[in-house]
């Protein structure tokens, strides 16, 4: 499994590449030029990324293919640009890239071709590249798809999924409509069994992959994401202070509910 997830921290891509890592729980970072320079303007402090010494996008696009294990290129069309000049300098170097460019590959496809890439190369630190947001304005939701798959598929070859019939309660799924997180968190405590609720507990929190894909279809039928329930993901939407999709939103619930439980569960122990 990928232990670090890295970019140059620009819109678009390598934007996506970093939430995707924040949102699972996996150590980000990368070189970002200096002032942490980005086309939307200085890059945000919860991105943890090294300035380098001059405002040059190509100086910190090399210190990123030579820190990792492999890299990356995701796009829509030919490589141009600073995508174009990462293929060429992982070359030069001798880095492994895999290109994807999702004009020829549907997002399922691109994250099986991505897999194989990562488990052929035993990559654990992975640099991620491809066109900026003004450039392909879709390229940011297309990254974060083909992450979030990949890292599903991931998590399926570990044979982790047997995990799923053995700690989600059993039965139908009652549908809720919560509109807010701590009615979210007090039925989700109803509904998991002990067993259930020091799982997740004792889950390391750099797992919270395992625990997402376990309860990812239970959480959004139950809190009523498939009926669309505006109001919860509105109210998701303002606790992590960002946009989001139901799925951002599940994973917002569940970090919560994680964190309630290790408060409970792990002060139990202890006592």
């Amino acid at each position: 499994m990928i232990k670090k997830i890295i970019s140059g921290g620009q819109t678009g891509a390598d934007r996506a590449a970093l939430d995707v890592a924040i949102k699972f729980n996996i150590d980000h970072g990368g070189w970002v030029p200096k002032g942490r320079r980005a086309e939307d303007g200085p890059l945000k402090g919860k991105y943890r990324l090294t300035e380098t010494q001059t405002e040059d996008y190509r100086e910190r696009t090399k210190l990123n293919v030579i820190d990792s294990h492999g890299t990356a290129i995701i796009s829509r069309g030919g490589l141009t640009g600073g995508s174009k000049f990462t293929h060429t300098f992982a070359k030069v170097v001798g880095r492994p890239d895999c290109l994807i460019d999702l004009s020829h590959s549907e997002e399922f496809e691109a994250a099986l071709m991505l897999k194989s890439f990562i488990i052929e190369n035993q990559i654990l630190v992975l640099n991620v590249a491809g066109p900026r947001q003004s450039s392909l304005p879709d390229i940011y939701a297309d990254v974060k798809t083909v992450l979030e798959v990949t890292l599903y598929l991931l998590f399926l070859d570990a044979r982790q999924d047997n995990l799923t019939r053995a700690y989600l309660p059993p039965g139908p799924i009652k549908e809720d409509f919560p509109e807010d997180m701590k009615t979210c968190i007090d039925i989700l405590y109803r509904d998991m069994p002990l067993k259930t609720r020091m799982f997740v507990a004792k889950t390391e929190q750099a797992d919270i992959s395992t625990l997402y894909f376990i309860f990812l279809d239970y959480i959004r039928h139950r809190v009523g994401f498939d009926t669309e329930n505006k109001l919860l993901l509105q109210n998701c939407a303002a606790w992590i202070e960002d946009d989001c999709t139901i799925e951002d939103a599940v994973m917002a619930i569940l970090k919560q509910f994680k964190h309630e439980l290790e408060k409970d569960h792990i002060l139990r122990l202890v006592q």
